[in-house]
This record gives structure tokens, sequence and C-alpha cells, in this order.
């Protein structure tokens, strides 16, 4: 069961990006509905049976969710814009360096890395490099694209590491609805700002929108939160990994998405650097007491789809 499960986790996952750069719908409208539906759908049954945990929130609970809920924002704002300009493919493994970023943060923060830790975080930027070295060959657009999907995956590290510190003291349920409904207000507001509409699209776009988000939130995310509780989350993020070709894949067969022979070897140095710097975190944080790492990865909060934040 545990492996039927996994395997429907990571089919909703590496759909997500096929789905939404197949969508006729402006990035962010896409976005707001994706976050709007997502709370309420996950997030508010779960708070509206807990009510006291709203009056328990602290100025500190607030602060940190509101730096989540701008940072996954932002995140979809770059990530489903980077869709429409470069292939789903690359968009996806670039924004699936959310680890990387996460521990290239606690750099900045002064944290000692492992050697195992930056030997992951060099291959997986060299993958980079090896990507966007195609990609300018292709066309200014693409490389555009590029830079966002790499922007969205460092909004994805800072929601997580924000969403991590928010959840010490907030159930899931609380989360969710306050970091999911602020999200989508920002995305409103950033969709009347840019005069993107949310409403009146063909039914086609609305499908897509509905598509990923039960996709994405409901048989992906959902999935991989439930896994949680019953494998390693070191497992659990590995496996998350085979969203890069699993999206790939999808996007070739129902985008007729074609990538050069060099694109493909990026995306697999990607993985591969991505697999060490998860590898490395992990044995690190098995040898501290109480399981304390040194350079940990912050316990990530539920998340709306790609890597960890798609």
């Amino acid at each position: 069961m545990t492996f039927f499960l996994a395997l429907v986790g990571v089919l909703g996952v590496s759909a997500s990006g096929p789905i939404m750069a197949a969508t006729a719908a402006p990035a962010l409208a896409i976005a707001f509905w994706r976050n709007a539906l997502g709370a309420l759908i996950m997030g508010a049954p779960a708070a509206l049976r807990r009510p006291a945990d709203f009056r328990r929130l602290t100025k500190s609970d607030l602060r940190w969710t509101a730096l989540a809920a701008l940072a996954l924002a932002l995140h979809f704002a770059c990530f489903i814009t980077a869709l429409q300009l470069t292939s789903v493919a690359v968009a996806t493994a670039l924004v699936c360096l959310q680890a990387g970023w996460i521990a290239l943060f606690g750099v900045f923060r002064g944290i000692r890395i492992a050697p195992a830790t930056l030997a992951g975080l060099l291959a997986a930027f060299a993958g980079v490099v090896v990507i966007t070295g195609f990609d300018v060959a292709l066309s200014p657009q693409a490389l555009l694209g590029d830079a966002l999907a790499l922007a969205g995956g460092a909004l994805a590290g800072l929601y997580t590491i924000a969403g991590g510190r928010a959840r010490q003291t907030m159930t899931t349920g609380t989360y969710t609805t306050l970091c999911y409904g602020a999200c989508a207000v920002i995305l409103a507001l950033m969709c009347a700002v840019f005069r993107q509409p949310v409403i009146g699209f063909e039914p086609g776009a609305w499908l897509g929108i509905l598509a990923v988000t039960v996709m994405a939130q409901l048989l992906g995310h959902t999935v991989f939160n439930h896994l949680l509780a019953v494998i390693s989350p070191l497992v659990v993020s590995m496996i998350i990994l085979l969203e890069i070709p699993g999206a790939a894949i999808l996007a070739a067969v129902f985008l007729g998405e074609e990538l050069p022979g060099g694109t493909y070897l990026g995306l697999a140095v990607i993985i591969a650097g991505l697999a060490v710097v998860l590898w490395g975190q992990a044995k690190r944080r098995g040898k501290e007491p109480n399981g304390a790492a040194e350079d940990p990865l912050p316990p990530a909060p539920p998340v709306l789809g790609g890597d960890v934040d798609r």
C-alpha cells in the first residue's frame, strides 16, 4: 500500500507542471485559484474543528506565516510564468533545487555544512549550468524562464524555512488555512496590479485549474504528508525527486516537448546532486544528539506543489 501511495504521489506532483503549462489562463490567476482552492479544501475543514488554535496565535506565529505566504505567492508567480517560457522539464528541475537553496541559506546563516552536502550542492548547480547553456542557444525567452524557475526554487526554500518556524507552534490546519489564504490574497492583489483577470476563462482553463488542484494538492502533497508518518523524511524527499523525470516524461508524451540531449544530462546531474544533499543532511542529523544536525533542513510545512512546493 505504501508503494502504491508513493506512486500516486509522484504522478500527482509530476502532472503539476504539464497541466499548468497547458492551462490557458494567466500565471497569477492559476496561482490564485490553486491557493484559494487549496486553503478551502485542505485547510478550512481542519481549522474549523479547532477554532481555539486561532486564539492562541502569537505575533511571532503571524510574522513567520506572513513571510511564508509572501514567499509562496512569489514562488508560484515565478514558477508558473517559467512554465510558459521554458520547457516543463527544465522549469520543474530548477524549482526542485529548493533543498539546495535551503542548505545554501544555512551557509549564509553561519551554519557549518557537511562535505557531502557541499559536494551535492556543487553537482546540482553544475547541472543548472549545463541546462542554461543549452537554453541560451534556444532563445532569450527560455533563458528568462530558467531564471524565473531558479528564483522560484529559492523562494520555495524561503517558504519552507519560514513555514518550518511557524509550524513549531501551530497545527497543520491552522497554518494551512492562514498561509494559503494569505497567499491567495497576495496573489489577488498582484492580479489587480498587473491587470490579470481571475474569471472569464474558457471551460478548458477552469478544468486545468481544477485538475492541478486535485492532482498536486490532493493526490500529490497530501499523499506525501501522509507518507511522512509511515516512512522516513529522507525516503519521502528522495521519492519526490522523481517529479523531475516524471514531469519530463509527461510533458514529452502529452505536450510533445522535445529537449536537446545535453539538457537530459543536466537534469540527471541535478537529481544526483540533490540526492547527495538530502543524504548528507540525513547523515548529519543522525550523528547529532537528539537527531539535531548542524546544517539541518528545517521541518517542511504542507505545500502546494513543487518540491517540495509546486
